[in-house]
């Protein structure tokens, strides 16, 4: 096989720290080939345009390399003389997905072959002899593509449209100098406020600023993980015939695992999750190997964590591991100054995304909503906007409007026992305000638990063991709409 001889230019930095921080933070590649000189040139290629490289010369290596680590992308040669890289995709992959971006390779390819490798999940096929230009290209889009597939897995793309923090106050000022400055080391950081408040953009600002902002940032609500999957989900699992499903972890290493409610993990989860950390390995169930763990993680509670801590309703070894560095993330009555840019934002942003009726906020209402108290911060007040602009008409919305539209809200919250319940103990008052939030929830979606997930910004398996919780019963709302 004829190869062609490239020399891409770099540049070699003399920081070792800096080094090591990049190699870290790489992308990590593996390249299977049965050809020594390809395996070499694609390796020096890859490794001058500041990936991380493995090779495998056949397939019985290339399952050693995928059971080791999750790599972010595999170059595969189709004929070995082992195992075909074909059998290769059938078998590591999950539900007809390979789990991780793989690009076929082949001197002797034909449509058929093509084909078929793009049935099973294959990225992308190239022929041989390869051409740097689009081999590159491939890779970063493929790269590219998976990240954002991940990230967006759960997620809402309204919030995922806000890039940093929303507000011009000195509060705001110096909480986004001090995620800043807290990006720029590996520190890990817990996150304490209320619902609503910011967390999981703040969790993503420090992502985006951090030296690993090229790899995976990936939110999970730690509630969800009380199942009885909850390992499998975590750690992954390794069968007997050597198939892998990669878990969590392994899917976000390298990266930020952004972990909302920590507060909410049982402590089975919270054990095997501190033993994890605190060791940085892990054993995949079934598996007998331990997988290397290298992954940031920015935990949000809206509990006083130390009081669950005494009360024994949460691991202290735990709470000490993630309590590296306390954020306090500020209510939305903290830095009411705020409030007419966020409008603005909020306004502009449901406008574009979701092609509705531009409205303008009068002064009088502006300032109606500057001295609103926002038990339910920065969510509340995109809530509040999204419904001015669906139910609303005219080009501007008074104070009167708004009035009207916080009276119902008070109105609901007081019916609910939320104003009766100042008197009770803060875990019974929640309780009672999110029985009387889902109650109202479900009313409006007409009895739609997806609707009300979406709405709640919670994934469906927690809003149901929520609702459980709360006694409410979705089945007596009639036949229930998903």
């Amino acid at each position: 096989m004829t190869t062609s001889t490239m020399q891409p230019e770099t540049e070699q930095s003399n920081d070792p720290e800096a080094a090591l921080t990049a190699l870290q933070s790489a992308p990590f590649i593996l390249v299977v080939d049965d050809e020594p000189d390809i395996r070499e040139l694609l390796r020096e290629i890859l490794e001058d345009e500041g990936y991380t490289v493995e090779t495998a010369e056949n397939g019985a290596t290339a399952r050693e390399a995928h059971r080791q680590r999750r790599a972010d992308l595999v170059l595969l040669d189709i004929w070995m003389p082992d195992i075909d890289g074909i059998s290769l995709l059938k078998e590591w992959s999950v539900d007809g997905q390979p789990p991780m971006p793989v690009i076929m390779m082949s001197g002797h390819g034909t449509v058929e072959t093509a084909v078929e490798a793009t049935r099973l999940g294959a990225y992308d096929f190239i022929e041989k002899p390869l051409s740097l230009a689009k081999l590159l290209l491939t890779i970063e889009h493929a790269l590219e593509a998976d990240k954002l597939a991940r990230e967006n897995r759960g997620l809402r793309a309204i919030s995922d449209a806000i890039s940093e923090p929303i507000g011009k106050s000195a509060v705001m000022q110096r909480l986004k100098e001090q995620v800043r400055k807290l990006a720029e080391h590996e520190t890990w950081v817990l996150m304490i406020g209320e619902p609503g408040s910011g967390q999981r953009i703040l969790a993503r600002y420090l992502h985006t600023n951090s030296p690993q902002h090229e790899r995976p940032f990936l939110e999970v609500h730690a509630g969800s993980l009380n199942g009885a999957h909850a390992q499998e989900e975590l750690f992954g699992v390794e069968t007997r015939e050597g198939k892998i499903n990669y878990g969590i972890l392994e899917q976000v290493n390298g990266g930020t695992l952004y972990l909302n409610e920590v507060a909410e993990m049982n402590e089975q989860v919270q054990a095997s999750l501190f033993s994890a950390l605190e060791s940085n390995q892990f054993y995949r169930v079934g598996g007998k190997q331990p997988v290397a763990l290298n992954v940031r993680i920015v935990a949000a509670t809206r509990e006083e964590l130390e009081q669950l801590v005494e009360a024994g309703k949460f691991r202290r070894d735990l709470f000490y591991l993630l309590n590296v560095v306390p954020v306090q993330v500020p209510p939305l009555r903290d830095h009411r100054e705020d409030v007419p840019e966020l409008l603005s934002f909020f306004t502009n942003l449901y406008v574009n995304k979701e092609s509705l009726p531009y409205r303008h906020f009068t002064v009088a209402a502006q300032n109606r909503l500057r001295n609103y108290d926002w038990p339910g911060n920065i969510r509340e007040l995109c809530n509040l906007v999204q419904r001015l602009l669906i139910v609303g008409s005219g080009t501007e919305i008074d104070a009167d409007e708004v009035d009207t539209a916080l009276g119902s809200q008070k109105q609901m919250f007081e019916t609910g026992g939320f104003r009766a319940g100042f008197d009770l103990p803060l875990r019974d008052a929640r309780e009672n305000f999110e029985r009387a939030y889902f109650e109202f929830q479900l009313e409006k979606a007409g009895g739609s638990v997806g609707k009300v997930a979406e709405l709640s910004g919670l994934e469906r398996t927690h809003l149901y063991r929520k609702l459980k919780s709360l006694g409410i019963e979705t089945k007596k709302r009639g036949k229930e709409k998903v």
